[in-house]
């Protein structure tokens, strides 16, 4: 009888776990598989992560005061990984907005419901990474195997980061060897079918690194992918083509308009490289330093545009009516950025100190835009080209003390100073970006943040943890300058403008059980606005003028959020996450006539969601895991756009979903991932409910696989499907269809 009851309550135990299971997503595979493994009473062996980011001080994630993701660099190898950002893709509470592939310069994360890479702080080793003009970050700074870990903090985080931490902390850490090793990698891919992906994708990495006495370490890397591209961005027009012309196709803009397809602007082609340079020396075991220098570069263009039309006698059409050749062209442009940094850690008693000095230097930006007139055409005429060098520098200096016995006391301080220079020159060849003539239009701005910060980490209990951060910035925007040659009343200076910002918060790490964690916390974070919302001033080919304002106030908002963990049977865990952010002064561009828009602090808004996380590990070789993100983010106040109010916020996905096995037994391993993104808007009032056409951004379904074999205990080649079942959808761009990579890795 005893062992009957044993045997019962084995089984309604196990039960239970099976519809949790169940509740999120898993199918009777994994169950089979969950059941197997816990009657048997496999033994998982795993390490507690060790994370830095939510606390500035070395913490077990298990133990971290916020919402924290980590990914690892075994990680990004399972899966066919191409930029930095892709390694954050299927990590709950994030949106990765990256339309078509490596091409996309306008890509962003976008964490828990408040959008834009600009109100989302990214660190670089410690250095913030969103540059001095927008505010905005460039994801292939660096070679994604140069990447350690990701750590991913969400929530607000000014207390302790200061600017742009609204949504949360994204830290990269890249690697520093232990040992000698070298890694060189090559791959190359295309779309299944030619033309529907990137097209003859090529990637080449080479790296070596050292460990000399247990005392200097150096690292070197060079990076490199490249490709041919697809058509992405197409010719679609409100006016019809003229009788005679076949050829073209009628469809509608993303408000269900009638428009018109009469071609393509050509394959969009794009290579970028990265190299590497990290020297660190442990001068002690508590006293270390480290120099990092990377430099990074990459370019744009499209190949020849391809028109639909055709006349009677079935000659090419490039122009009609009042659509002109100039319609099917698209410019290019580039960037060089060189990223400096020099981190020194010591301790001296009881007392640990942190130093940051970083520089980053994008000395080269520019972008070519043709032509509006009859003469600009497939073989030359005039156009605009776009330059913006900025630069920002960053100190941080920290210091940790334990205080009593149930005190860590972290407190220090923070400069940051960038500046922006855009200018843009007209071109008398728009395919030429050196045929440059005069000057058409300028505009510069320099800023300065000093701040303090404190935090008390109080041991309350043996397994109660209470943490209250404070911290006081000071920002000021001067030497602000716009020059619209040939313009009334420019150029114009700008006075300076100084503003404040006081950022608390409080969080507590309740452990009531050895595998229950409940965590909650509150804060305040602010974002500045950027050089770019101040002073930059530009026409659409529509006529109308966006202005920027010298008189904008930083954004803020007041951030809680309450979640659980709970560990379930080996190898499985839990997690639930409850968030709310109330936003406001938010950045907006008021329509002040037809033909001008200014930018404006006349929003508020609120997001509000849950996280839900589920994970398996079956011993080393096989993890399981699914999370599904909801998120309501709706504007509550637009002065800008009062029709704008109650609508969703634009870029925002009401609902995500991820779920994915990873299997690793002997030589061989596989991945196999999916994700689902619902739909976005965007445009403040919500009109674009339209999906499948060109600027629609489509609700979507992708899955994603990888397979790796080890030839060798040095060599290894993997094949990878992106877009396993093809899906056909649009994300502003024509996003890739399905497509294949293989790759051979030699590593010694």
């Amino acid at each position: 009888m005893k062992r009957l009851l044993s045997l019962f309550n084995r089984i309604t135990h196990y039960t239970s776990h099976i519809t949790v299971l169940l509740a999120f997503g898993l199918s009777p595979l994994a169950i089979s598989l969950f059941v197997t493994s816990a009657f048997a009473e496999e033994k998982t062996a795993s390490m507690e992560e060790i994370v830095v980011t939510a606390t500035r001080t070395e913490k077990e994630l298990a133990s971290a005061p916020g919402s924290v993701s980590v990914v690892t660099k075994e990680d990004i190898e399972k899966r066919n990984i191409k930029t930095v950002d892709d390694a954050l893709n299927t990590t709950a509470g994030i949106y990765q907005k990256r339309g078509k592939g490596i091409m996309d310069r306008m890509t962003s994360l976008s964490l828990r419901g408040i959008p834009d890479d600009k109100r989302t702080l990214f660190l670089l080793d410690g250095i913030a990474l969103n540059d001095a003009y927008s505010g905005g970050v460039s994801y292939d700074l660096l070679s994604v195997e140069d990447v350690e870990k990701i750590e991913v903090v969400k929530g607000p985080f000014s207390s302790l980061y200061g600017g742009y931490a609204m949504g949360g902390v994204v830290s990269i850490i890249t690697k520093m060897p232990e040992k000698r090793e070298f890694t060189f990698k090559t791959g190359y891919g295309s779309s299944w079918d030619r033309g529907e992906a990137m097209d003859d994708l090529r990637k080449f990495y080479l790296s070596y690194g050292d460990k000399f006495k247990d005392k200097l370490s150096l690292f070197v890397s060079y990076g490199y992918k490249a490709t041919n591209g697809y058509p992405t961005d197409f010719n679609v027009q409100s006016s019809k083509p003229t009788a005679g012309i076949t050829g073209w196709t009628q469809t509608t803009d993303n408000q269900g308009n009638t428009r018109y397809l009469i071609g393509d602007k050509g394959d969009n082609r794009w290579w970028d490289d990265q190299i590497t340079l990290k020297a660190g020396y442990d001068f002690t075991k508590e006293t270390k330093m480290n120099l990092s220098y990377m430099r990074n570069s990459y370019e744009y263009n499209y190949d020849e545009p391809h028109t639909y039309l055709k006349n009677a006698a079935g000659n090419e059409v490039w122009s009609y009516g009042s659509v002109k050749e100039s319609s099917f062209l698209s410019g290019s442009g580039g960037s060089l950025r060189n990223t400096y940094n020099i981190g020194f850690e010591t301790a001296f008693s009881s007392i640990k100190m942190k130093l940051s000095l970083g520089l980053m230097d994008r000395g080269k930006a520019w972008s070519v835009t043709r032509g509006t007139t009859v003469a600009t055409t497939r073989a030359g005429g005039p156009g605009t080209l776009s330059e913006t060098p900025s630069q920002s520098y960053n100190a941080d200096i920290q210091f940790t003390i334990p205080v009593f016995e149930r005190h860590i006391l972290t407190f220090g301080g923070t400069f940051r100073h960038g500046w922006a220079d855009s200018e843009e020159h007209n071109l008398t060849n728009w395919k030429d970006e050196d045929s440059k003539t005069t000057l058409s239009y300028q505009s510069k701005g320099k800023d300065r943040t000093y701040a303090l910060f404190v935090q008390d980490e109080i041991m309350i209990l043996k397994n109660l943890t209470a943490y209250i951060g404070l911290r006081q910035d000071w920002w000021e925007t001067y030497d602000g300058y716009v020059n619209q040659v040939g313009t009334a009343g420019y150029p114009s200076n700008y006075d300076s403008r100084d503003a404040s910002s006081f950022s608390p918060k409080a969080a507590i790490v309740y452990k009531p059980f050895e595998k229950t964690t409940l965590r909650t916390s509150i804060g305040k974070a602010f974002r500045p606005p950027t050089v770019y919302e101040l002073y930059r001033t530009w026409a659409s080919s529509s006529g109308v003028t966006y202005a920027g304002n010298p008189d904008l106030k930083p954004e803020t908002t007041i951030s809680w959020d309450a979640g659980i963990e709970q560990g379930l049977w080996r190898g499985a865990k839990v997690k639930a996450t409850y968030f709310k952010n109330y936003l406001k002064d938010l950045i907006y561009s008021k329509t002040v006539s037809s033909t001008l828009q200014e930018r404006i602090n006349a929003g508020k808004a609120e997001s509000k969601g849950v996280e839900l996380e589920a994970e398996q590990r079956f011993d080393k070789w096989l993890r399981l895991f699914a999370n599904y993100t909801y998120t309501d983010a709706k504007i509550k106040k637009n002065e800008a756009k009062p029709a704008a109010e109650g609508k969703k916020m634009i870029q925002l996905p009401e609902n995500m979903f991820n779920a994915g096995a990873e299997l690793e037994k002997g030589p061989f391993s596989a991945s196999l991932t999916g994700r689902y993104v619902g739909k976005q808007y965007a445009n403040d009032e919500n009109t674009d409910t339209v999906s499948g056409v060109y600027t629609s951004y489509d609700p979507y379904f992708t899955a994603d696989a990888k397979v790796s074999y080890k030839l060798t205990k040095f060599a290894a080649v993997s094949f990878s499907v992106d877009n396993i079942f093809d899906r056909d959808y649009w994300g502003y761009s024509k996003a890739p269809g399905r497509s294949w990579f293989g790759e051979v890795t030699l590593r010694f």
